[in-house]
């Protein structure tokens, strides 16, 4: 299944994704949250599906929403990708490194990215997130993946003066309003036959700075599932980004690139969709 969340931003209603067709679940469904999740959602949705339940269509031009609501936490992986390392100049990690983005930073896929009141560099990252279907706490590696819902394609937006130059951890740079957009859709396991090789790409105003694959990852979803469950309970519906391939604007040569108001950014993973978001400017 491909979930999707359509509407106004804050109420936004569940749908799923077939073919080019957006249906409206919310007459079974509540919403895509923890609950959902927690209460075997996605089988009981599924058996809704086969049972051929009439879901009214929803208009192509409808906004979409993150494809799930907002999370207990928002977790992501960084350096995880050995040529962001060296393009960063930063050693490959012994282990994964982690951070955290905050939940009002979720947003739609093709919503604006606002860049913060006194940003200088203001930063794009295409990443391969997955989301938990139930709670998951000191995780075997071998029995990971029975605890991923699914996975889904997510813009990693970073503040790079605020995250590297203020001192401190890097969520400040990270945590932006906006700096989270989600989808198009979250694309459940038996949509993607290999999750370890699947073609990912990021151009601004149609240049393509960024063109990798989740095979080049150094730390994999199994491993990264059990790993961060030997530190904190994650919940259904927990979102995890899995971290950025090269080409980043804060590693382009001889000078970095950072975002401006008016830029277009355009980004896709291989099976999961993709996603355009219009830089605007800080308004008060």
């Amino acid at each position: 299944m491909k979930l999707i969340r359509f509407g106004e931003p804050g109420k936004e209603k569940p749908g799923i994704l077939i073919g080019e067709k957006r249906l409206d679940v919310s007459s079974v469904v509540e919403d895509y949250n923890e609950s959902f999740f927690e209460n075997n959602g996605l089988d009981k949705l599924a058996a809704a599906i086969r049972d051929n339940h009439s879901f009214p269509e929803i208009a192509q031009n409808i906004r979409l929403g993150s494809p799930v609501t907002r999370p207990s936490k928002i977790i992501c992986i960084g350096l995880n990708y050995v040529d962001h390392c060296i393009e960063t100049n930063a050693p490959i990690p012994q282990e994964p490194i982690i951070f955290f983005k905050s939940t009002t930073a979720l947003c739609g896929p093709d919503d604006a990215v606002i860049i913060p009141k006194n940003s200088t560099k203001t930063d794009w990252e295409v990443e391969l997130a997955f989301v938990m279907s139930k709670k998951a706490s000191y995780v075997e590696e071998s029995d990971a993946m029975n605890y991923v819902a699914g996975y889904c394609l997510h813009n990693d937006y970073s503040e790079r003066a605020f995250q590297l130059e203020r001192g401190g951890q890097w969520a400040k740079g990270k945590g932006c309003d906006t700096f989270a957009p989600l989808g198009p859709f979250l694309a459940t396991l038996d949509e993607v036959k290999d999750v370890d090789n699947l073609s990912m790409w990021l151009s601004v105003n149609g240049t393509k700075y960024q063109n990798s694959n989740t095979s080049n990852l150094v730390f994999k979803i199994p491993f990264l599932v059990h790993y961060l469950s030997q530190f904190m309970t994650l919940l259904p519906g927990d979102v995890i980004s899995t971290g950025t391939p090269p080409g980043v604007g804060l590693g382009i040569k001889p000078e970095p690139i950072f975002l401006k108001a008016g830029d277009v950014v355009e980004l896709g993973i291989e099976g999961l969709g993709t996603s355009k978001q219009l830089a605007v400017a800080y308004q008060p």
